[in-house]
């Protein structure tokens, strides 16, 4: 069953990671997918890697080059998409960026780059977007957050601060926009094999592991199905909600 069949989806993030993984799984479902980030190398390889996963030849496999966290270019890059395709059915919004240090330390530039990238994004996507999902009295807006975003961590201030501040964003916008038949969830992942948790080293990878019941890093794939069921039909009747995906840590 392709449960996005000729769904329309943009993905910011989506050139590494969890983005790319979740975009994959919309691939494979059918759906169109525009993947966003800054390097365009990265997207190039990342465009490639999903057309492979495409169920048919005619599905819109794109990236697009793009700082999410200005207004001005993700307004832009939102009156061509609906010139193009009148409108999106599915945003996810999986962009993020650390710069860990304790808060006495941390940099102006620091807290700014990380909640403009990471916060104002979603701000910014949600913004431009929303008005043609009101419209069309149909959406699905899937915020990335984190749970650090819920339980808080030394050394990732800024950083937890821009995920806490998703989750508040998200149960809000979702109370506004629910009787217009669109619905705004969160997954939080905990800690994920990614390029991020690669660079951790053996006895920062046993600590983390000693948090986590089930004993193991989640992949990216596990959140990529959790992404697939928010926006799908399957989950039309929840809104507002955090969905951890992190092995029991928050239990």
């Amino acid at each position: 069953m392709n449960r996005l069949e000729g769904k329309k989806a943009i993905i910011t993030g989506g050139t590494r990671g969890i983005g790319r993984a979740i975009a994959a799984r919309y691939v494979e479902h059918g759906a169109n997918v525009i993947i966003v980030g800054t390097n365009e190398e990265r997207g190039a390889e990342a465009r490639e890697f999903l057309k492979g996963h495409r169920i048919n030849p005619e599905q819109t496999v794109e990236f697009r080059k793009l700082d999410v966290a200005n207004h001005e270019a993700v307004a832009e890059f939102g009156k061509e998409v609906s010139e193009r395709w009148g409108g999106v059915d599915i945003i996810v919004n999986c962009a993020g960026i650390t710069r860990d240090n304790l808060m006495i330390k941390i940099k102006e530039a620091d807290w700014d780059t990380v909640l403009d990238t990471n916060l104002k994004s979603v701000y910014n996507m949600s913004h431009v977007f929303l008005r043609g999902m009101i419209k069309n009295r149909a959406g699905k807006i899937i915020n990335i957050t984190s749970v650090v975003g819920i339980m808080g961590n030394p050394g990732q201030v800024n950083y937890a601060a821009s995920k806490s501040g998703m989750i508040g964003l998200t149960k809000s916008l979702a109370k506004e926009v629910a009787s217009r038949n669109i619905s705004i969830n969160c997954i939080a992942p905990g800690f994920i094999e990614t390029d991020m948790t690669g660079q951790l080293n053996e006895a920062q990878k046993e600590s983390i592991l000693k948090q986590v019941p089930m004993g193991r890093l989640g992949s990216t794939k596990e959140i990529a199905h959790a992404a697939l069921f928010l926006a799908s039909e399957e989950s039309n009747y929840i809104t507002g909600q955090v969905i951890t995906v992190d092995g029991g840590m928050t239990a």
